[in-house]
């Protein structure tokens, strides 16, 4: 259907530049039949996107400079994968192989993954791929949250309950292969101060104990659109998390918008969902009429206030800028466009993504 789209904008827009040329005396028959050849193009990018970009795992790497990232956690590597879809995967566990390779030869400290296991049903997290998976290697965990797919919601359950069955099934399937599904919650990473010595230590930790912690949250999915299930908790998940550089896993960017902005205790979120449409041409993806924040790093000064009125939470307000005034810290938000896909089996512009992100104390 994309390609039968595709060829008809085509058409259409040879003729209507036909028209324009025969207003310069080009005769428009000769000029429309040889605009005719570009509607070779759709079909041969498809081929290109099927066949070979959507097997070339691109690392993009990126930075975040801040004065609370705590000192033991300078130079710290977060891996974060996203939309891994693996229907996508089921004739291609080699190239899922791959991709696992790359992630370890990064030598992350955590893997973050953003949600989106599968596409329709637990089904597809299969052995063979489970065992695929199991070979991440982080000596501070897998973490990773529920995306909107995760929710089996496309899988045509007839009842609510065999809907709640597979998901539970597949969080059960995540953590049987050593990840640590955060579902409204958080954890925290503690490592000793540099002024201190001793081994790295996983728990909770006080102010003055002398070692220095990084907090991981992670909420169920919540979406500014209607057509996906929120029923996510932001305050639940951030509760117990202390004053020190925390990390939101969630997996629709528009959460934050809706909500992450007014925050001053969240200081990088992770999300994935948009893909960038699995389409990108010089750069440009036609998801940015949909999202504003669709692929890569964003920032925002934050001053840590809240919207005057419910009304400033409307879909309708937030795509105005922000209501702040004053400026007190920066957040970020990294948007990563998958691994898999869906809705077509290509990639054209918008390889699969593995992103590394390393985090720099001031």
């Amino acid at each position: 259907m994309l390609l039968l789209f595709a060829e008809a904008v085509l058409v259409f827009l040879v003729a209507v530049a036909g028209g324009a040329a025969a207003l310069f005396r080009v005769p428009f028959r000769k000029f429309f039949r040889r605009g005719m050849w570009t509607l070779l193009l759709p079909p041969f990018l498809f081929a290109y996107g099927f066949i070979i970009e959507r097997n070339i795992y691109e690392v993009k790497e990126t930075y975040i400079v801040s004065e609370r990232i705590p000192e033991a956690f300078d130079g710290y590597r977060i891996v974060q994968l996203s939309d891994i879809h693996l229907s996508s995967f089921r004739k291609r566990a080699g190239s899922l192989e791959r991709a696992v390779e790359k992630v370890n030869g990064l030598a992350p400290d955590v893997i973050l993954f953003t949600g989106d296991m599968i596409t329709f049903s637990p089904d597809e997290l299969n052995e063979r791929l489970m065992k695929v998976l199991s070979g991440l290697e982080a000596p501070d965990g897998i973490y990773a949250v529920l995306g909107n797919h995760d929710y089996c919601t496309y899988a045509g359950y007839s009842d609510e309950a065999g809907r709640v069955r597979a998901v539970d099934s597949l969080i059960a399937k995540e953590e049987s292969m050593g990840w640590k599904v955060l579902l409204d919650c958080n954890t925290a990473i503690v490592r000793e101060s540099p002024d201190d010595t001793g081994t790295q230590v996983h728990g909770q930790a006080g102010a003055d104990d002398g070692r220095d912690t990084l907090y991981i949250a992670g909420v169920r999915n919540i979406s500014a659109s209607s057509h996906f299930i929120s029923d996510g908790d932001l305050d639940r998940a951030l509760e117990g998390a202390g004053d020190s550089f925390t990390v939101l896993m969630s997996h629709d960017p528009s959460h934050w918008r809706t909500e992450v902005v007014y925050r001053d205790d969240i200081d990088l979120m992770l999300s994935g969902h948009t893909h960038a449409m699995q389409l990108a041409l010089f750069g440009w993806s036609p998801i940015s009429f949909l999202y504003k924040e669709y692929s890569g790093l964003y920032e925002r000064s934050v001053s840590g206030a809240v919207p005057r009125t419910e009304a400033d939470r409307s879909t309708e307000a937030l795509r105005k800028e922000y209501p702040y005034e004053s400026v007190s810290g920066t957040q970020y938000l990294y948007v990563n466009t998958g691994l898999g896909e869906t809705g077509f089996p290509a990639r054209i512009g918008v390889p699969p993504e593995i992103t590394l992100i390393t985090l720099k104390s001031r």
